[in-house]
């Protein structure tokens, strides 16, 4: 099956079966792959163009998913390996900053700080509370950081992994904005924790 028919999307589907179908496609899409760009690059354009066939929930007009993508930890980059003057010293390790990763939309935001007390905004929200974050309305949310100023409502999900039997660590965020107030419910919450459940724990870190 040529890669792009995983984002084809059935006529008639519930909310719950669209999510099904979208998590059944991506794991396919994915199986062989552990490389984080690749597999997230790919995700974002599965997720992004899913969602604009799934019509009336989304679709392409002005209930839209904008923009799908990700922020991931800075120091999970790919460091340089031309023209870089060797060193000693060893590289610290910075866990203060999450880089834009991988997405589909217009050009975003470059850098989210998540340092405990500069840290603002729904990603860095999510990727310090660890939990998922909805918000039916950008507008009224402390601290929202307006990347595109058509966007009125959002949904973030951390991606946490396990690193042993006993420790966890959060990499990064998955992060969709919608056109519509409360654009997204529930349903898509459950669907898009699930979807980000499988891409953390489809890549080496």
């Amino acid at each position: 099956m040529p890669h792009a028919d995983s984002a084809f999307v059935p006529h008639g589907l519930t909310k719950t079966q669209f999510w099904d179908h979208v998590h059944d496609q991506l794991s396919a899409l994915l199986d062989g792959q552990r490389s984080w760009v690749v597999n997230l690059a790919n995700t974002s354009a599965l997720v992004y163009s899913a969602l604009q066939a799934f019509e009336p929930h989304f679709g392409s007009g002005d209930r839209a998913v904008n923009w799908c993508g990700f922020y991931i930890q800075s120091s999970l980059f790919p460091k340089p390996k031309t023209f870089v003057k060797e060193t000693s010293q060893p590289t610290a390790v910075d866990f203060r900053h999450l880089l834009l990763a991988p997405f589909c939309g217009k050009p975003a935001c470059q850098l989210i700080n998540v340092e405990p007390t500069k840290a603002k905004g729904v990603c860095a929200d999510a990727f310090r509370s660890r939990e998922t974050v909805l918000v039916p309305d950008v507008e009224a949310y402390p601290g929202h950081i307006a990347c595109d100023g058509e966007t009125k409502s959002e949904i973030v999900c951390p991606l946490i992994v396990r690193v042993s039997d006993h420790e966890t660590m959060t990499v990064g965020v998955f992060d969709l904005d919608c056109l519509a107030p409360s654009g997204f419910s529930e349903e898509d919450k459950v669907g898009l924790e699930k979807i980000a459940r499988l891409v953390a724990n489809a890549c080496d870190w």
